[in-house]
């Protein structure tokens, strides 16, 4: 089983480049971030031509989750329950797998803006409300997987200067205990569980040749389950898509899990 995360920017953008990026990587899950359109946009027909299904959450202009599976999914849910929000950034299905279900949740995390703003309380409530959520959703479902854009830098080592980052938002002492409570639930940072080149990050802002210089921050995660991390065997970054033209400012990242999964024929 792969598992991919990938906050595209803008599905109506970029819809060429998902499209042959799962040419290239026919992962058995992409979950994506900032759709950036309404529900009847959606491009479905697009992704059924691959052999994918999928379930998505839309919103015009603004933020947006689907998840692209070559699974069934089962048990949809959309957002937060009883956290009241408008903005579409929760999206989770339960698919099968020869271990049994798997819950994999598309996250949109709030960007927060700037440290003490609006923006940033309201990260950090919704953040609460996520990991209050995610500990009972690991009751009911024990291998639970989930990805997506958390617009938080959970240490250090996720930054290209950390000094000239420090006390900002995405790294934010806030922000990043609110990151280790996720953690502590018992969920695990795949990505961490394998050595990785030094400066691995997984987005660059589109300004200052950032991407060139590689002056970004790791902001992009997949977190497993304890039942699901022993079956991790590979996470990586794919930072391909960055050079592309017009691409989004984020890159894909792909988790391994040596789970088979039964994929019903046509």
């Amino acid at each position: 089983m792969k598992l991919a995360t990938w906050n595209i920017n803008s599905l109506n953008v970029r819809l060429p480049q998902v499209l042959d990026w799962l040419g290239d990587h026919p992962v058995d899950v992409l979950c994506l971030q900032e759709l950036k359109i309404p529900d009847d946009k959606f491009p479905l027909d697009a992704f059924s031509e691959l052999g994918y299904q999928a379930q998505w959450a839309g919103q015009k202009t603004y933020n947006g989750v689907a998840i692209v599976s070559r699974l069934p999914a089962t048990q949809v849910q959309r957002n937060i329950p009883d956290f009241d929000d408008h903005q579409q950034r929760i999206l989770a299905v339960t698919l099968p797998s020869a271990i049994g279900d798997v819950r994999v949740i598309s996250a949109y995390c709030p960007n927060g803006q700037s440290v003490g703003s609006e923006k940033y309380e309201y990260k950090l409530k919704w953040f609460n409300a996520l990991r209050l959520w995610l500990a009972n959703e690991m009751q009911r479902y024990p291998h639970l997987a989930i990805l997506g854009d958390y617009n938080v830098a959970p240490k250090d080592e996720d930054v290209h200067d950390p000094v000239k980052w420090e006390g900002e938002v995405l790294v934010s002492d806030a922000e990043r205990a609110a990151f280790n409570a996720l953690l502590d639930l018992g969920l695990a940072d795949a990505f961490r569980q394998f050595t990785q080149e030094e400066k691995s990050f997984s987005w660059w802002d589109y300004r200052q040749f950032s991407f060139r210089r590689n002056a970004g921050v790791r902001i992009d995660h997949v977190l497993l389950s304890q039942s699901l991390k022993p079956h991790c065997t590979a996470c990586i970054i794919d930072k391909t898509p960055r050079a592309n033209e017009r691409p989004s400012d984020h890159a894909p990242v792909i988790a391994t899990l040596n789970i088979d999964v039964s994929i019903p024929p046509n």
